[in-house]
């Protein structure tokens, strides 16, 4: 039996209690992992892309111009564009931070890791991606990738976490989701019009690496 599907068995045998101290265990080891690092730029997307595919050599490319930029570079530390964004910041010489989610279908962590921190739990494994990041970059992704977009979208917008700057690359991914947001959220009124000033969309690597730099101090 591998490791996650363990993992998953012994969690769901835990008394309640219990798994409290499981839950504290995982923060304090993700905290005492990452304390170290330099500042952050968290990556998220698809863990299905292949290496041959466009965004996953864009998206090595960007994370080897925010290693030059002085980042180090944050990823779920598994296949796809996971994988991409380690191996750019691997290969350019900069921490390349990995948060390992243990799953009973998949992944297996990458190679491209100086930094590894896993995880059961997907709200402790969020919490380390706010954390530990000065902005985000949402790649094209499913459900896990839109999950982490809005919480960081909600914790800005609500003035939980101070506001950082999030790039959503790959127009033609993101524009749908965008003119939702514009057409239903803020035409009914369950968003304002600046929320949507929260992100930038762009197909420019240039573009997302200078917006990230110009808001953040490093």
């Amino acid at each position: 039996m591998n490791r996650s599907k363990q993992y998953l068995i012994d969690d769901l045998s835990m008394h309640e209690s219990w798994r409290l101290f499981k839950i504290m265990s995982e923060i304090v080891d993700g905290f005492e992992t990452l304390s170290e690092i330099g500042p952050a730029v968290s990556m998220f997307g698809s863990a299905r892309v292949k290496p041959e595919d466009p965004i996953y050599q864009q998206t090595e490319e960007m994370a080897r111009e925010l290693v030059k930029a002085g980042f180090s570079v944050i990823t779920g530390g598994g296949p796809g564009l996971m994988e991409a964004g380690n191996k750019g910041a691997f290969e350019a010489g900069g921490e390349s931070i990995g948060l390992h989610i243990h799953l009973p279908l998949e992944q297996d962590a990458n190679t491209y890791l100086t930094h590894r921190s896993d995880y059961r739990y997907f709200f402790i494994r969020k919490l380390m991606f706010i954390k530990y990041a000065l902005a985000y970059v949402a790649l094209p992704g499913g459900f896990g990738t839109l999950d982490e977009l809005a919480e960081a979208l909600v914790l800005i917008q609500t003035k939980r976490i101070k506001p950082f700057p999030i790039v959503l690359f790959g127009t033609e991914f993101w524009s749908g989701l965008v003119d939702w947001f514009r057409n239903q959220l803020v035409t009914d009124k369950y968003a304002h019009e600046d929320d949507l000033d929260l992100f930038i969309v762009t197909d420019d690597i240039k573009e997302a690496v200078a917006h990230i730099k110009r808001h953040v101090i490093i």
